[in-house]
């Protein structure tokens, strides 16, 4: 229980310093339904459905938790994807040809079966290994996080960028097709590759969490939480820009802004 509040403190902690919009989603991944703690929002048990960026929204931006399983999300792919049921893959690829997303099957093959089958080799990614997840607001989360999604602005996403990459051993490296962006990208992905993947919002954030057009994120492993906050506003140490941005309007700059600038200028001086 301590490493739990260590991590709702490090949640608030982390929501105040960037000044955050909406609260860090805490995510955990399960295997069994027995695993969701009573009192948590269960759609199905409502005669409801969501899908999984809408349970993100009520973590984010209402402050509860929500449980998601296979008959709580009517964004049957993302089921499909995260393998909470046995689905094929080509069954999967016939059912976003339907979508028509993309150009042709040829088009869709490439992404469904020669990107999306290569993270089949994950053991978490087993048929039937784990059934769901259940979200939180970091700050007030019941569970410990498999992943972390934080949504943020352009400047927040930079600082957490410069935290993750401050000895280069987190860096993120993502790649965009504008779907399943926060429930792929911004929590499986973490928890499978245990690495960062930034986030842009897709169609299916857009259409059902009302994300607001200068919303990006990023999803972050849980156990780089308190990576993340130990480097907050330490690149460029007296130099960083801090927050709020503090940006540079004299007109009259020169390479002795920085010592790194001013040792290159010299550099290149000396080879004339």
């Amino acid at each position: 229980m301590a490493n739990l509040e260590n991590i709702k403190k490090a949640g608030k902690k982390l929501y105040e310093t960037l000044h955050l919009s909406s609260y860090p989603v805490a995510i955990k991944y399960i295997k069994e339904k027995s695993e969701i703690p009573e009192g948590v929002l269960q759609p199905s048990l409502m005669g409801k459905k969501m899908a999984l960026c809408q349970a993100f929204f009520q973590s984010r931006k209402i402050g509860i938790s929500v449980a998601m399983t296979a008959d709580d999300n009517f964004c049957t792919p993302a089921t499909g994807f995260h393998q909470w049921v046995n689905i094929s893959l080509e069954t999967l690829l016939e059912s976003q040809l339907k979508q028509g997303w993309h150009k042709n099957e040829e088009s869709e093959r490439r992404r469904i079966i020669d990107g999306y089958g290569k993270l089949l080799a994950f053991e978490q990614l087993k048929p039937k290994t784990y059934c769901g997840f259940v979200c939180s607001p970091l700050h007030e989360t019941i569970l410990e996080p498999d992943s972390i999604l934080i949504y943020c602005d352009g400047v927040q996403l930079t600082h957490i960028i410069h935290s993750l990459s401050y000895e280069y051993k987190h860096v993120p490296f993502s790649q965009f097709d504008g779907f399943g962006e926060s429930c792929v990208k911004g929590g499986l992905l973490p928890f499978l590759t245990k690495s960062p993947q930034i986030v842009i919002p897709g169609a299916g954030d857009r259409s059902f969490s009302q994300i607001q057009d200068h919303e990006i994120g990023i999803g972050i492993p849980g156990n780089l939480l308190d990576y993340v906050l130990e480097n907050m506003f330490k690149t460029g140490g007296n130099m960083n820009s801090g927050f709020p941005q503090k940006s540079m309007i004299n007109m009259d700059l020169n390479e002795n802004i920085t010592p790194g600038f001013k040792f290159l200028r010299e550099k290149i001086d000396e080879q004339k």
